[in-house]
C-alpha cells in the first residue's frame, strides 16, 4: 500500500518547527488526518537517529512519477536501437573484460536485475513505513516472495533481444540462495529465460564469484559470448572499482564517455547505489546518523557554505 501525503513536506516541517518553539502549539493529531498524524509520530526518527523519510521523495518519484516511466522506457528504446547496430558490427563489444578474437561468438546482452529489470518498490516502501534501512534478512525475505514488478520497458527489450537470437543474461548481486526465487519472479513476469542455469548469475554462486564486483562474472560471459550491451542502474554494472570516491567515479565515467547510451545503457535509480556510499567514503562502519552527516557535508559544498 502506498501512503499519499495530502500536505506538502515543507508544511509538515513548519508544523514541527512551531511545535518545538511554542509550548502551547496545537498537536498534529488535532490538525492532520488521524492516519497521517500517527504515521508522522511513529516515523519521526529511526532508532539509529536517521530521519526515516530520507528516501521518501526518491521512492515516490520511482513509484508514481510518469517521468520515471518515461525515462525508463526511453532508455530501453535507445537500447533497442543500439542493439540493432551492435548486431551488424562484429567488432563491437560492451565488455571491458572481452578478449579478442570475439567477432564469431554468439551475441549476448547482460542486464543487472534490481531496479534495472525488477522493480522492488514494495520493499523500499516497507522500509520507509517501518522506519527501517536495508537489512540482508528483510531483503532475503523479500526476494523469496518473488513479487517484484517489471521496470518499464525491460520486458519489451529483453523479448526483442531474444527474438533477434541474442542470449539474455541477468547478472545480479542477489545472493545465490535467492536464485531460484529470482528465476520464479522473472518467469512470472514473462522475461525470457532458457533452461541454462547461467541465465541468472548471482553472487556466491561460485567460489570465484563471492565478491560484489561483477567483473569476474562479466569476464565469464565474455569468454563465451560477444557481449553487445550492458544495462544497469549502477556504475558497477558496467566496470569495476565501483567503490571509488566521487572523483574516482567521475574519472571512470569520463574514460568511457562514448560508450554511454550506446554499449552501456543506464536506468535511473535515485534510491540507492554506489553513488550514495561514495558520499560517506564507502565507510560502512559509520552509524546511519554519521552517514547522513557526511551527505549533508556534500550538500553544503553545493550550497557554497
Amino acid at each position: 500500500m502506498r501512503v499519499r501525503f495530502p500536505w506538502p513536506l515543507p508544511a509538515l516541517a513548519l508544523l514541527a518547527a512551531c511545535s518545538a518553539t511554542k509550548p502551547a502549539a496545537v498537536p498534529a493529531s488535532a490538525i492532520l488526518p488521524a492516519e497521517l498524524a500517527s504515521t508522522l509520530a511513529a516515523t519521526a526518527e529511526t532508532p539509529g537517529g536517521t530521519p526515516s523519510f530520507e528516501n521518501l521523495h526518491a521512492a515516490l518519484w520511482t513509484a508514481d512519477a510518469v517521468e520515471f516511466r518515461a525515462v525508463a522506457n526511453q532508455a530501453y528504446r535507445l537500447a533497442r536501437l543500439a542493439l540493432d547496430r551492435a548486431l551488424e558490427d562484429t567488432s563491437w563489444t560492451a565488455a571491458l573484460e572481452q578478449e579478442a578474437p570475439f567477432g564469431a561468438k554468439p551475441p549476448a546482452v547482460v542486464l543487472d536485475v534490481d531496479e534495472t529489470v525488477l522493480d522492488n518498490m514494495a520493499y523500499q516502501a516497507r522500509l520507509i513505513l517501518d522506519r527501517g534501512t536495508y537489512d540482508p534478512a528483510t531483503w532475503a525475505a523479500w526476494v523469496e516472495e518473488a513479487a517484484a514488478g517489471a521496470i518499464p520497458g525491460a520486458l519489451e527489450f529483453t523479448r526483442y533481444a531474444a527474438s533477434r537470437g541474442v542470449r539474455v543474461v541477468y547478472l545480479t548481486n542477489r545472493d545465490a540462495a535467492g536464485e531460484a526465487a529470482t528465476r520464479r519472479n522473472l518467469e512470472a513476469l514473462g522475461f525470457p529465460l532458457t533452461d541454462d542455469p547461467d541465465d541468472v548469475m548471482t553472487q556466491n554462486e561460485r567460489p570465484e564469484w563471492r565478491a560484489s564486483d561483477k567483473g569476474p562474472r562479466r569476464a565469464w560471459v565474455a569468454g563465451r559470448y560477444r557481449v553487445v550491451q550492458l544495462v544497469g542502474d549502477n556504475l558497477g554494472d558496467f566496470l569495476s572499482d565501483r567503490r571509488a570516491d566521487f572523483a574516482g567515479r567521475e574519472s571512470l565515467y569520463a574514460a568511457h564517455d562514448d560508450w554511454w547510451g550506446e554499449r552501456w545503457i543506464v536506468l535511473p535509480n535515485p534510491q540507492y547505489g554506489s553513488w550514495e556510499s561514495a558520499a560517506f567514503s564507502n565507510d560502512f562502519s559509520l552509524t546511519p546518523a554519521q552517514r547522513t552527516g557526511r551527505k549533508l557535508e556534500r550538500i553544503r559544498l553545493r550550497a557554497g557554505r
